[in-house]
């Protein structure tokens, strides 16, 4: 790869990334017209075609993608042989992003703050993205760790550096004059008929609330739906309908209020994890802040194995 220009490359690897040239432009403080001039300068050089027009836009060749897949390994190494470099030097500096969706940031940030300032040279700016489970792989490209959750049904994220962190179990949230409420547990078949309070639409409590009823076959019977899990619990307390909900971010609000009741005939929870690009991954200050996140996730419940990868 003698003789490459790395920004061309950069350029070429957000590309397949992001899919415009107007989308680089804005997330590498570009022109449109520069990144332009800069994939046609790359082209020449290479000689053979690395974009197509389509549509009224450009994608990558064939031959494209296979030079992205070789950038982004090449930005990796020397992510990598940075952080041997600062670790030689006495520790990780600079700044590392990172992106919560809501009741992840409840569970792990308090903690957190205070695990960072351990490392006053490193800069951490923290993020909330309420997205569905489909959307936390595209975070990945605006910031250096995305704290996303799944559901036990689904795979983990492709073509992203993934870092367990810790599964939460799911549980029936039940209002306190709830003729199951003094139960240790319940069945599918007991709960699916009442009101349910929920989540949008492919969120992760929504999948696994649409897979009792799949199972049970009887449709579950929404009321309200809402992004906001304590408006949740406070719809449940007030005895306005029932709820999943991840055991570890609603206990202490729960004592009192309402109940949480484990469901015996299926495997309900979601899955916390650290979604990153791999050349992001390999940062020392990303890697450190990484550890972290895993010893607070350990702190809170029983820790996820050792970090998984998966190739481009």
């Amino acid at each position: 790869m003698s003789g490459f220009d790395p920004a061309q490359l950069e350029v070429l690897r957000e590309l397949e990334a992001r899919g415009s040239v107007t989308e680089v432009a804005a997330a590498l403080h570009r022109s449109p017209s520069a990144v332009s001039q800069q994939l046609r300068t790359l082209q020449r050089q290479v000689g053979v075609p690395l974009v197509e027009r389509y549509g009224r836009g450009v994608r990558l060749t064939d031959a494209g993608h296979a030079l992205a897949a070789s950038s982004l390994r090449i930005a990796a190494a020397m992510a990598e042989a940075e952080a041997t470099w600062q670790e030689f030097r006495g520790g990780a500096s600079g700044t590392v992003r990172v992106a919560f969706f809501p009741s992840a940031a409840e569970l792990l940030v308090p903690g957190l703050l205070t695990r960072f300032a351990a490392h006053p040279a490193i800069e951490v700016h923290i993020e909330d993205h309420d997205v569905s489970q489909e959307g936390f792989a595209g975070l990945a490209d605006d910031v250096d760790i995305v704290v996303a959750h799944r559901s036990d049904d689904s795979d983990r994220a492709p073509a992203l550096t993934v870092v367990p962190l810790l599964r939460e179990p799911l549980d029936v949230a039940l209002p306190p004059t709830h003729p199951l409420a003094g139960a240790a547990s319940v069945r599918m078949d007991e709960v699916i008929d009442d009101d349910w309070v929920g989540v949008p639409r492919d969120y992760p409590l929504d999948r696994v609330l649409q897979s009792m009823a799949v199972q049970t076959g009887r449709p579950a019977r929404l009321v309200y739906r809402t992004i906001h899990l304590p408006l949740v619990e406070n719809l449940v307390a007030a005895g306005h309908g029932i709820a999943l909900m991840p055991r570890h971010t609603s206990l202490d609000r729960a004592r009192g209020r309402f109940r949480l009741v484990p469901i015996a005939d299926v495997r309900a929870g979601r899955h916390i994890e650290a979604l990153m690009r791999p050349d992001r991954a390999a940062r020392l200050a990303v890697r450190t802040i990484i550890d972290d996140l895993r010893a607070e996730a350990a702190a809170i419940g029983t820790v996820a194995p050792e970090r998984h990868v998966t190739k481009r």
